[in-house]
């Protein structure tokens, strides 16, 4: 019998979700792909039934349709949609994640568990529908996912910087110390571990633990602003809704405290992708925020508390950011390493590495 941990709440039963737009969808129609033809566990599928079965309105529990969703490069996401008996209405949807094989050579899946259900006691992200040994249901969003180009917007990246702020500052359980250092140092191990001699020496890895060091030692420092971080903020981890214009930051595997300037780096840092090309390994770092725009997403960002600020302490957390580039480039370069050697998902992670890596040390030339 498959142990089900099921966390319904009754307004479930009568209010789908319906986002129809949430990452990017297939070319393929629903009605062509079926659940022979998905990589999707028997598991899984015993969740989505046992959901489903005191629905109203849907033709069949066990009638779910299945569909890849792309941009998603550390877990498998798939829309899951039940036909309703009337035409007219929009079908029953929610989130199916299975997670990654090698996901938790990154973080610990405990923990990123633990961070989603205190977002959405918070009222952040979607709802936790249902959970199972190798993913979990989610409810699916009423709003479309930002692309690359919606970068480029400022009233965009004005919501953004404000969402930010209130991201840093939700209550979330755990010690409010830097977690940046320690997850270098354990994905520098696991990348020497798993590295072929050729890569060792072209990435320079045992080199590396000195490099962490030094930029520990530069940019650590007492009275830093800590705060609780998303990590990963790149587009298609945000989502927005149409009418309200109202932001949600969504994915949380890499959630932790660290600096808030880390943080904005690596926000100004995922400005160079465009994940969904027909190369969405490539990275244009022509299109990195130049200093106004920058300036003005950290001023929107400060001046969100609603308190007088300083012109001196948004040039501070400009410059702060633009160093912490550094960090950030080496934790991708460093994931996109490890993932070359563990990942079956189809993006070419060596090469993604290697231009992180290159813009570390170009970074480092400027800075130092």
């Amino acid at each position: 019998m498959v142990a089900l941990e099921l966390e319904l709440r009754n307004e479930m039963e009568d209010s789908p979700s319906k986002n129809e737009d949430q990452l990017t969808l297939l070319t393929e129609s629903l009605d062509e792909i079926v659940e022979d033809e998905l990589d999707v566990p028997d598991e899984a599928y015993t969740v989505l039934h046992k959901l489903a079965e005191n629905w109203t309105g849907i033709c069949d529990n066990h009638n779910v349709c299945l569909k890849p969703l792309k941009g998603a490069m550390t877990n498998e996401v798939f829309e899951c949609h039940w036909p309703t008996e009337n035409k007219r209405e929009k079908p029953r949807r929610v989130l199916l994640r299975v997670y990654g094989e090698s996901a938790e050579l990154f973080f610990r899946r405990e923990d990123e568990i633990l961070t989603f259900e205190k977002m959405s006691h918070h009222r952040q992200g979607p709802r936790l529908l249902a959970r199972f040994s190798t993913g979990r249901v989610e409810e699916f969003l009423n709003a479309r996912t930002l692309t690359a180009a919606d970068l480029r917007n400022t009233e965009i990246t004005d919501q953004i910087a404000i969402k930010l702020r209130e991201f840093h500052s939700l209550d979330m359980p755990g010690q409010a110390e830097p977690m940046i250092w320690n997850r270098l140092r354990m994905w520098l191990g696991k990348a020497l571990e798993l590295a072929s001699p050729s890569q060792t020496k072209e990435f320079r890895l045992n080199q590396l633990d000195e490099e962490i060091r030094e930029l520990e030692q530069m940019l650590r420092k007492s009275g830093e602003k800590i705060g609780f971080c998303h990590n990963d903020l790149q587009y298609g981890n945000m989502m927005m809704e149409e009418d309200s214009f109202c932001l949600t930051i969504i994915d949380y595997e890499y959630a932790s405290f660290n600096p808030v300037a880390f943080d904005i780096a690596n926000f100004f840092c995922e400005m160079a992708a465009d994940y969904h090309t027909e190369a969405p390994h490539l990275l244009d770092y022509s299109k990195y925020p130049d200093y106004d725009s920058r300036r003005r997403f950290v001023a929107a960002y400060l001046r969100a508390s609603g308190e007088k600020t300083e012109e001196a302490e948004i040039e501070a957390l400009v410059e702060e950011a633009e160093i912490y580039r550094l960090p950030s480039h080496l934790q991708w370069g460093l994931w996109g390493l490890i993932s070359t050697q563990t990942s079956d998902i189809d993006f070419d992670y060596l090469e993604y590495a290697r231009q992180r890596f290159q813009q570390y040390y170009l970074v480092k030339s400027t800075v130092s």
